[in-house]
């Protein structure tokens, strides 16, 4: 019985033994330069993603920093302006525009001679109405605010009932005179003294929750 072997292939026969051969190489060179092509994409999706989540969280990271940034209120201080467990965004520009006036809600740093307790720690950060600017002269009778020999006309939703007077205080240059709305139940400047411009975070531009509160303060 003859052996198989190369020898009694015809050339016809070897050509396309060839052929096959050939495409068959062709093909595994076609499909490992797509392997390698994917790889090259994969990498560069990632890569591609990885520096848009970059941006972004740079992005934020410069917003909160220096344009807006939002907090949630803990006590009734500035009632009935702002509720507990409302949350606020608060703009960082106006504090380095000096765009502070009196009657703003303002969110400053815990000033160092706070020292009422309650739901503040050393820590926290706290909101208050702007009532004194620097240099103004404040005193308090039968409930009312004077500034500057004027009685304060004051617009927006407050207790009427002061709870502890003011006596008499002028502003320091540079710093402020912080009152809640909530007067009776406020640890504010008539305890801890002006509040430098130093200390302050921004200005309450908005309350975004609840919704049913959502709108300026």
């Amino acid at each position: 019985m003859p052996r198989l072997g190369w020898s009694l292939v015809n050339d016809e026969q070897k050509h396309h033994v060839q052929k096959i051969v050939d495409e068959v190489h062709e093909a595994v060179e076609d499909a490992s330069e797509q392997i390698a092509q994917t790889g090259k994409t994969l990498i560069r999706w990632i890569v591609e993603w990885l520096g848009i989540i970059l941006v972004a969280l740079s992005a934020a990271f410069l917003i909160r920093a220096y344009v807006f940034q939002t907090f949630y209120i803990p006590s009734v201080s500035m009632v009935p302006t702002l509720q507990v467990g409302d949350r606020i965004i608060v703009s960082k520009l106006s504090t380095a525009f000096g765009d502070i006036n009196r009657g703003d809600v303002i969110v400053f740093k815990h000033p160092p001679r706070e020292q009422c307790g309650g739901d503040t720690g050393p820590n926290s950060d706290l909101v208050k109405r702007i009532i004194g600017m620097p240099g103004d002269e404040l005193t308090s009778r039968n409930n009312t605010i004077y500034v500057n020999g004027k009685k304060l006309v004051e617009h927006w939703q407050h207790d009427p009932n002061l709870g502890s007077d003011i006596g008499y205080v002028k502003v320091p240059e540079g710093q402020y005179f912080m009152m809640g709305d909530n007067r009776p139940s406020s640890c504010d400047s008539r305890m801890w003294g002006t509040l430098p411009k130093s200390l302050i975070v921004g200005k309450v531009v908005l309350r975004i929750w609840p919704l049913s509160h959502f709108g300026h303060p």
